[in-house]
This record gives C-alpha cells, structure tokens and sequence, in this order.
C-alpha cells in the first residue's frame, strides 16, 4: 500500500512539473523574441518534446481512435505511450494557461500601450536575432546567402510586399499551421510569426474574447453567440496548427537534419527581417513624431536588454 502512494505521488508531481514546463513554454512562445523551443532546452525536455510531437501521426490517432475494438485495445495502447500522451496533455495544458493569461494582458496593452508594448517586442525580436546569429557560422558564401534570404523574405512579408494567400479565417487556418511550427523550433518563436504576418493582435484578441465569453455563459450573463463568434477563429486557429504539426513542422526538422546550418540561419535571418514588423502596430495608433520615436527607441532597448540578461542567465541560446 505505502508503495502505491509513494508511486501516487510521484505521479502527481511528475504531472505538475510538466504543467510548469507548459507554462514556461507558453509564455516563452506568447512573447516574440522568446521561443518554447529554447525554454525546452534549456529545462531538459527538448529531446522529448520532438520524439512525441514526431510520434502524432494520423496512423496512431486511428489505432486509438480503434480501440473500442476488444481484439485492437492492446494496439491503443501501445500507440497512446508511443505519442507520450501523458506527456504531451499536462504540457499541452500549460502552455494553453499560460498564452490564455498573457493573450488577455496583449490585447489590452495593444490599445492602451501599444508604444510600450510594440517597441518592447522589438527589443526582444532584434536581441534574439543578435545572440543566435552569434553562435551560428558565417564562413562560407552559402551561410550568408541562407541568411541574407530569410532576412529577405521576412522583410517583404512585414512590407506587405508578400502575403499569404486568403483572407479571415484561411489566413488565420494558414497563421496557426506556420506558428505551431515555429513553437517546436529553438531560437525561433511562434508569436513572432504572428507579428511577421499581422495576426498576432488579431488572435490574442479573439482569444481573449472566448475566454471572457465563456466566463459570462457559465455565469449566466452570456449567450452562445457570443462565444461561437472569436470561438470560430480560436477553433480554426488550432485545427491549423494541428495540421501544421503534422506537416510543416515535419519538413523543417527533415530540412534541419538535411542541412543544419544553412536552415539555421535561413530560420534566423526571418528573425532579423521580422525586426521592423512590429512598427505597423505603433503607426496604426500613433503618428510618427519624436516623441514616440523617442518612446519606442527606450521601450525596444529595454527589450532588447531583457533578451540579453536572459541570455546571460540561461548560459547561451544554442538553436539545435
């Protein structure tokens, strides 16, 4: 009996410490700059975190999904521990508390502070993009082409230049398959793609909206439609990045296993091109005077001195 509790216990608490890894990820990859990736790394669990997301196929969700069959339920089985699931739910369930709660504190600094906010995220966005081009090589042509290309292609997307195809809820379906993707990725982080592609507000808005709605139904002061309006684009949002789990994210790591480098720095080089993307946000609210150039130069430094003094905590960023 003393075993079983102990083994109880042990459980429990194995349980919590991955809901804390969860919310360190999902503030980690709600902030730009920062990525759950790197927090992954640094806290030990990287290596884990990729086998199970690997491990999500459509052929494995179809054995459990068969396993109300008695002569398949040994198959269920073996699919649910090889996809980590007890695992990937407390984490997963972590990072969702943690993007909830900074989602809410966004979307009311977007309109109250958006000087404030936005220059700060360009502190961290443009730090992030100095400490992981520092630990990666430039010695060769192809290593500053790769670079130089991810700058490219970032720039033109915050110009507006480049756009993804389609509208309301394609883009935001689009937005969630790229960003998941980003979130499994050290040095880069999924709201930073946001940013790159104007969704970040949008979403952080919508999700925060659902959350308040959902908190009015259960107390009695809400009604349905209230909740299926920003319900809808939460619900698109993540079926994206389901499906981007299972697509993009699989090219990029077979890419980084192809050629490491030169996929680092072209990952990087979006970062550096993200920089300025930020700044719609501020120009949307504020006409450029010195004085907000002013505001938003001091916010972006203490941006980037926060991403700077993480690093020197954390030892280095190294993107795997």
């Amino acid at each position: 009996m003393g075993y079983n509790v102990d083994q109880g216990v042990s459980d429990r608490l194995a349980l919590l410490r991955t809901y804390c890894y969860g919310l360190c990820m999902g503030i980690a990859d709600a902030l730009p700059g920062i990525s759950g990736g790197t927090v992954a790394l640094l806290l030990g669990f990287y290596s884990r975190l990729i086998t199970a997301v690997t491990a999500l196929t459509p052929g494995r969700a179809l054995e459990v999904l068969r396993g109300y069959d008695p002569n398949r339920r040994d198959r269920a089985r073996e699919a649910l521990l090889e996809m980590d699931l007890q695992f990937l739910l407390p984490l997963g369930i972590g990072m969702v508390t943690a993007v909830a709660l900074i989602g809410s504190a966004v979307s009311a600094l977007s309109e109250s502070q958006p000087i404030a906010l936005f220059g700060f995220f360009i502190g961290l966005i443009a730090a992030s993009a100095v400490v992981l081009f520092r630990s990666l090589p430039f010695s060769t042509t192809k290593h500053v082409l790769a670079a130089g290309a991810g700058t490219a292609l970032a720039l033109l997307v915050a110009s507006n230049v480049l756009q993804l195809p389609g509208t309301g809820l394609v883009l935001i379906f689009l937005s969630g398959a790229l960003a998941i993707s980003a979130m499994i990725l050290p040095g880069v982080s999924g709201s930073l793609i946001l940013i790159l592609l104007g969704q970040y507000v949008v979403m952080m808005t919508e999700l925060s909206d659902f959350l308040t709605a959902i908190g009015q139904y259960v107390s009695g002061v809400g009604s349905v439609e209230n909740v299926l309006d920003p319900g809808t684009a939460v619900v698109v949002f993540v079926v994206g990045g389901l499906v981007g789990l299972v697509t993009i994210a699989r090219v990029v790591r077979a890419a980084l296993d192809w050629q490491r480098d030169l996929t680092l720095l072209f990952l990087v080089g979006l970062i550096a091109g993200s920089v300025p993307a930020p700044l719609h946000n501020i120009g949307e609210a504020h006409a450029w005077t010195s004085e907000v150039i002013g505001f938003t130069l001091a916010w972006a430094v203490l941006g980037a001195l926060v991403l700077f003094a993480l690093d020197a905590l954390a030892g280095g960023f190294d993107p795997e």
